[in-house]
C-alpha cells in the first residue's frame, strides 16, 4: 500500500535495512531529504553510504523498510523505472563507455527521454524523429557548455584524465534531466583545483538547475561548505543528522571519524579510523 511521505520531502528513507546473507550492510536507517536541498551522506570506511544510495537508485532492494520519492513508494521499482520519475545518479567507480566520444556518452543519458520507436525511426524524415534528435542534441550541448567540456566534446572518453571523466559522468547524469541526483563520491581522486570546480558545478546544479542533490563525499571541507544538511552513518547505522556545524560537533560523529573517545585508552600505536577512507 502506498503511504504518503512527509510533505516537504523529495526523498524519504524509512527504517531501511539491508543484509547480504549474514552480513548487515544497513540497520534501520531513516532520514528525509527536502525538496531543493543539497544533502550529504558521510561516514567512515564500511559505513554503508554507497549501500543506501544503491537502495535509493534501485540497484539494491532493501531487506526491510521503505523508500519514498515525492510521496510515492518506490521500494519495489526496478532500476530502469526510476529515471522516468526523475532520479539520476553517478557512480563511485566510473561507468563510462570508454570507446565512445564525450558527446555520445552524454547522449546515452537522454535514452529514456526518446519518444520515437522502431516504426517511427524507420520513417525518420517523415516523422518528428529528426526534430526530436536535434532537440536532444541541443540539450546536450547546453550541458557541455555548463561543464566546460567544449574542448573535449569529440574526444574518446577513455583517453581523458580522471578528473575530466568524472565531469563527463556528471554530464551524462545531468542529461537525464533528473529532479533528484545521487552523486557517489564525485570528487574522489581529484586534485585541489578539480575539486573546487566540481564543488562549484554541484552548487550550480542545486541553485540554478533546481536539482535536489544527495551526495556521498569524504572531503569534509567541501561537505561543510556546500551542504545544507548532513546524515552520518557508522557500521550501517545512522548516528547523526542535521546541519553541518551541528553534526561535526556531535561527540558520536567525532568518535566515529576521529576516535576521540578511544584516544585516552588507546596506546601510542593505535590509530583512529581514517577520515577520508572510501565507502
Amino acid at each position: 500500500m502506498e503511504v504518503n511521505a512527509t510533505s516537504d520531502c523529495a526523498l524519504e528513507v524509512r527504517g531501511v535495512s539491508l543484509r547480504f546473507g549474514g552480513v548487515r550492510a544497513l540497520t534501520d536507517v531513516s532520514f528525509g531529504v527536502r525538496e531543493g536541498e543539497l544533502f550529504s551522506i558521510i561516514g567512515p570506511n564500511g559505513a554503508g553510504k554507497t549501500s543506501i544510495v544503491n537502495c535509493i537508485s534501485g540497484r539494491y532492494r532493501p531487506t526491510e523498510g521503505q523508500l519514498f520519492y515525492r510521496g510515492r513508494d518506490i521500494t519495489g521499482l526496478t532500476t530502469n523505472a526510476r529515471p522516468a520519475l526523475g532520479i539520476g545518479r553517478t557512480f563511485q567507480n566510473l561507468a563510462l563507455f570508454h570507446h565512445m566520444s564525450v558527446l555520445d556518452n552524454i547522449m546515452v543519458g537522454r535514452h529514456h527521454l526518446l519518444k520515437n520507436n522502431f516504426l517511427t525511426g524507420s520513417l525518420y524524415w517523415l516523422t518528428g524523429a529528426r526534430r526530436e534528435e536535434l532537440r536532444h542534441r541541443h540539450k546536450v550541448e547546453e550541458i557541455i557548455d555548463f561543464l566546460d567540456l567544449q574542448s573535449v566534446r569529440k574526444t574518446t572518453a577513455g583517453t581523458l584524465s580522471y578528473g575530466l571523466r568524472k565531469r563527463v559522468e556528471l554530464a551524462r547524469a545531468m542529461a537525464m534531466e533528473p529532479k533528484l541526483i545521487l552523486l557517489d563520491e564525485p570528487m574522489a581522486g581529484m586534485n585541489f583545483e578539480e575539486k573546487e570546480d566540481m564543488a562549484r558545478y554541484i552548487v550550480d546544479l542545486n541553485e540554478e538547475f533546481g536539482m535536489t542533490v544527495v551526495m556521498i563525499e569524504h572531503d569534509m571541507g567541501v561537505v561543510m561548505d556546500i551542504s545544507h544538511r548532513v546524515v552520518v552513518l557508522d557500521f550501517g547505522k545512522k548516528i547523526a543528522e542535521g546541519e553541518p556545524a551541528d553534526v561535526l560537533a556531535d561527540p558520536h560523529v567525532r568518535s566515529a571519524y576521529l576516535g576521540e573517545e578511544d584516544e585516552a585508552l588507546a596506546g601510542p600505536d593505535d590509530a583512529p579510523r581514517p577520515l577520508e577512507a572510501s565507502a
